[in-house]
């Protein structure tokens, strides 16, 4: 079952038995897990109707003893099982027994990050089709997650001031959603969030200066991209974060170029590569000061000091400020 079937579902009241809920998605799962949980067991009477469980502390039969008990003052109970992957191969053979012939008045959810399908156990609950993976959304995805939380807050957000949103703190969901939680509240009673809302609000987390770095070697301006990599270095931003940063604006960069050079147009370049009109122009103009074969070797490049930073292969700045300036041609 795809996540947002699985929403639909829930939403409808259409509630299985047995879901398993995994994937490299934590704030997703989350999601998934609270909104079984509001539809199934109400506030009021939770105490009486919900067990919780984890996988690497419990045994399967006690389990399934809690699933076969009958509600209290409800049509339902709800059994969450945390840390499922770390459920035991004897509890697993247990809790297969359950899924054969489940509580009709028992929703048992499992939650964990992976699974191994070949096991009986995992292939009952897809058999069901009740086998829900969130993955980890794609940088163009982002957009729509932000509409729709800002949505769920009662407010809009301009198309750009998204972009940019999504710029900033990249794909962690819920390092993403901390941040609509503030921008909603600096907003206060306005409708709209716009750009100047964004910038006033996540550039706590430093990016602005991590972006003048990608502008700077993105024009091929040595000066000012050491400039601002001093800056950033003496600031103590973490240098794989910044490494991370780079290689987003260089793929971003190289993809647009390809593009260019197919002699695509501005508005599919934008659409294709996920760009706000906003940035467009910026973007194709760095673009133009690089070959694909160039970039092909930067990529190279970011993936030795990818290495290097990560096994102590000499001094963070050292490799950056190498980096810089080989990027920016000197």
């Amino acid at each position: 079952m795809k996540p947002d079937e699985f929403t639909r579902a829930v939403d409808k009241g259409s509630i299985a038995p047995f879901y398993y809920l995994y994937g490299d998605e934590p704030y997703l799962i989350e999601k998934g897990v609270k909104r079984l949980l509001d539809r199934i067991v109400s506030a009021d009477f939770r105490d009486f109707n919900f067990n919780i469980f984890y996988g690497n502390e419990c045994k399967g039969e006690e389990i399934f003893s809690a699933a076969q008990t009958l509600p209290m003052f409800a049509d339902r109970r709800a059994i969450l099982v945390k840390k499922s992957q770390d459920l035991s191969a004897a509890a697993l053979d247990v809790l297969l027994t359950y899924l054969q012939n489940p509580s009709p008045t028992t929703c048992l959810i499992f939650q964990g990050e992976k699974i191994d399908q070949r096991k009986k156990f995992f292939a009952e609950i897809k058999k069901s089709d009740c086998l829900v993976e969130f993955k980890r959304p794609y940088e163009n995805q982002l957009g729509a997650f932000i509409r729709e939380e800002i949505k769920a807050c009662g407010k809009r957000i301009d198309p750009a001031a998204a972009d940019l949103l999504a710029y900033m703190v990249g794909n962690n969901l819920q390092e993403l959603a901390s941040q609509i939680e503030k921008v909603v509240t600096y907003c206060g009673g306005r409708d709209s969030i716009l750009m100047d809302d964004i910038k006033a609000v996540v550039s706590d987390t430093k990016v602005d200066t991590v972006f003048e770095l990608a502008d700077a070697v993105g024009e091929k301006d040595p000066t000012k991209a050491m400039r601002t990599l001093y800056t950033i270095l003496r600031d103590g931003e973490a240098p794989l974060m910044l490494l991370a940063m780079l290689a987003r604006h260089f793929r971003q960069l190289w993809r647009v170029r390809e593009l260019m050079d197919r002699r695509v147009s501005s508005a599919e370049i934008g659409k294709s590569a996920g760009i706000n009109p906003y940035f467009l122009k910026k973007v194709m103009d760095q673009a133009r000061n690089y070959r694909t074969a160039e970039l092909k070797v930067i990529f190279e490049r970011l993936l030795e000091l990818d290495s290097a930073l990560k096994t102590s292969g000499g001094k963070p700045a050292a490799l950056l400020e190498r980096f810089t300036m080989e990027v920016c041609g000197k």
